[in-house]
């Protein structure tokens, strides 16, 4: 919580001008309490505008200011996803979530992030990149720089950016360097790294994950360079009570030839030059937590494995389609293209 938006309901108009003057990043809002710390309403550098517009002196108390038909939300009522987004489609950048007892519990900055994704993630870094080689020989595929930043960095701000505070990296080839890149937080968030004793496929490595923390984790490949929307990921996955949710993109392959349609032998038709559109994996998970305990331990397992697994079992697996850009980052000529896209991103 920022102490720093929030102000004493005995405070001046003057001391509430101080304190706004003295924000230099982010929201220029204050939250106004009284003495046991019950919000009363909010202050902006308008309300006192307006206020002294109407005689009121700045030696006033911030009471004769304060706005108090304010926006909040409400702790386990409304504080979901989905309201953090109405408010972000309100254009509000500052939004309290309130306790039983109207005192404040946590502030939402809506400016520094896109929303507060009750989820856990976990990327798996620990694969050799043998086709990127020579660049891999010495420097683990996801420390290979895209633009200013590490192509891992970028995912790891991404999920920060959604407002995931829970983030693991599974490490294994040259495991060392990324455990010292994620030595110091990163925006206020500990990246915590994992060892994988040994290689362990794409998701046999998240039993080295000690524990979590939220019912839905998203499990992810490192090295891949996408603007997935996280929140719209998430909240599809809700929606429709998966199991488990699979990112997808799209793949599609033209056919150069007239297409025979056939029954055995015979030919019913002829289709020409036809063009025909798959989904491919896009490597990005989102499973209930609960499954987790289905993948065996200490076992070489890919998630197509856990997915192919799932579905035996008739549980729910859905697509989840990206509609941004999205480059797996497993040869020359996908990391010069990613390098491109880096260029435009602000």
């Amino acid at each position: 919580m920022e102490d720093r938006h929030i102000i004493l309901n005995s405070f001046t108009i003057l001391d509430a001008l101080n304190r706004i003057n003295n924000i230099h990043e982010g929201p220029l809002v204050l939250f106004v309490v009284d003495s046991e710390n019950k919000v009363i309403g909010s202050l902006t550098d308008g309300d006192i505008r307006r206020a002294l517009i109407k005689g009121i002196s700045v030696t006033e108390t911030v009471e004769k200011a304060v706005h108090r038909n304010f926006n909040f939300l409400r702790k386990n009522v409304n504080d979901d996803v989905k309201n953090i987004h109405i408010q972000r489609e309100l254009k509000m950048k500052l939004v309290p979530v309130l306790d039983e007892n109207n005192q404040i519990y946590e502030i939402i900055n809506l400016e520094k992030y896109k929303t507060l994704l009750p989820v856990d993630a976990v990327l798996m870094a620990g694969g050799k990149g043998e086709r990127l080689r020579p660049l891999t020989e010495k420097t683990p595929k996801p420390l290979i720089k895209v633009g200013e930043k590490c192509i891992i960095d970028y995912n790891i701000d991404s999920l920060i950016s959604y407002g995931i505070k829970n983030i693991f990296v599974t490490v294994n080839y040259l495991g060392e360097q990324l455990e010292e890149h994620f030595k110091e937080k990163r925006d206020g968030i500990k990246i915590n790294t994992v060892k994988e004793p040994k290689y362990l496929g794409t998701i046999g490595s998240i039993k080295f994950v000690v524990s979590f923390y939220n019912d839905t984790i998203l499990v992810m490949n490192s090295d891949l360079f996408t603007n997935i929307d996280y929140e719209d990921f998430y909240l599809h996955f809700k929606e429709h009570d998966a199991d488990m949710s699979v990112a997808a993109v799209p793949y599609i392959v033209k056919v150069p030839y007239g297409v025979f349609n056939l029954e055995g032998r015979n030919i019913k038709g002829v289709t020409e030059k036809p063009t025909i559109s798959y989904y491919a994996n896009a490597g990005i998970y989102l499973i209930k937590k609960e499954l987790l305990k289905l993948i065996p331990e200490n076992k070489f397992y890919n998630a197509t494995d856990f997915m192919s697994s799932l579905i035996n079992n008739n549980y729910k697996v859905i697509r989840y389609p990206i509609s941004g850009y999205w480059i797996d980052i497993g040869q020359h000529d996908e990391l010069e293209r990613a390098k491109e896209i880096a260029k435009h991103i602000k």
